[in-house]
């Protein structure tokens, strides 16, 4: 299906790719964020993610270890962080843009010996009989396991939220902490286990960019995608199927505006470059404006046991 030399079945499969490490992301931080933590050092963390990957997965030469090692590495960043905010009740905000200058400048150091060489690439999984299904086969059906994945932790997000006991413990925090503590909860090592996940998401997120979506280590690659994943939590009202469709309209604005650079479109390149940010965050304001917003009313509030 060809609208205006432009492919629909390829546009859609290459958005789904290049939402996939805004939606991991994301939905790593709505977990945080429910918990009632506000972490702005989603950048940092997944540019550790990506280089960390890298490297392990050029030196074993498995990509898959190159996302276990990502994972693991963005999760003991944002350990880092944890510490900080829940034990010592530093400034969340502050201690978040440290982390992403930490992030920023670790990665920098890690990556200099790996500048300029090409990683083992994540092979795509074709989905038996689906994935022969005509123009569709290839655009849902044909992707790497890491888009896969991504939907199913956020499907699996919402479930854990919405329908487990575990789930409601986390809200419960992330809404009135003190009355959690009250009830005999662990409020900080509650928080530590989704500021955790939500690191380790991140570093998923910032593997998937080195490792499949451009096979290469180049400084400062994630261009702002940790903070992309920030609005998008915001402007989906904390709802994993809203972070869904933010993520995708992000990765398909994002598609579009590469694809009508290439067909030599007159229009500047600036106003394209651009177009996938003001997009966005226009389109995910008028969602989030017609329901209500569902901040957790003790986001980014500090708690110690004693209080």
């Amino acid at each position: 299906m060809d609208l205006g030399g432009l492919n629909l079945f390829v546009l859609i499969a290459s958005l789904m790719v290049s939402a996939t490490p805004i939606l991991l992301a994301a939905i790593g931080e709505t977990v945080v964020e429910k918990a009632g933590v506000l972490n702005l050092g989603v950048e940092g963390m997944m540019i550790t993610g990506a280089v960390v990957g890298f490297a392990v997965a050029i030196n074993t030469g498995s990509a898959p270890f190159g996302f276990v090692a990502a994972a693991i590495a963005a999760a003991l960043l944002s350990l880092t962080f944890g510490f900080l905010t829940q034990v010592l009740l530093s400034n969340q905000v502050a201690t978040g843009l440290g982390l992403t200058l930490v992030g920023l400048g670790l990665s920098a150091l890690i990556g200099k010996p790996y500048e300029g060489l090409k990683s083992v690439v994540l092979q795509p999984v074709k989905i038996p009989v689906l994935s022969d299904i005509p123009g569709f086969g290839r655009m849902l059906f044909s992707h790497d396991p890491m888009v896969y994945i991504s939907l199913i932790i956020v499907a699996g997000v919402w479930a854990w939220l919405k329908f487990t006991r575990a789930g409601l413990v986390l809200r419960a925090v992330g809404e009135n902490h003190e009355a959690a503590h009250a009830l005999g909860y662990k409020v900080i090592r509650i928080r530590m286990l989704a500021i955790m996940f939500g690191g380790a998401c991140a570093g998923l997120g910032g593997a998937y960019i080195s490792l499949v979506r451009v096979p290469q280590w180049t400084e400062g690659m994630t261009a702002g995608a940790g903070w992309i994943a920030l609005a998008i939590v915001v402007f989906a009202s904390w709802k994993p199927w809203r972070i869904l469709l933010g993520a995708y309209l992000f990765g398909g604005v994002t598609v579009l505006q590469l694809n009508l650079q290439a067909m030599g479109v007159a229009i500047p390149v600036e106003y394209l470059s651009m177009s996938p940010y003001l997009i966005t965050i226009a389109v995910l304001v008028f969602i989030s404006a017609r329901g209500n917003q569902n901040a957790p009313a003790a986001l980014a509030k500090p708690f110690h046991a004693s209080n």
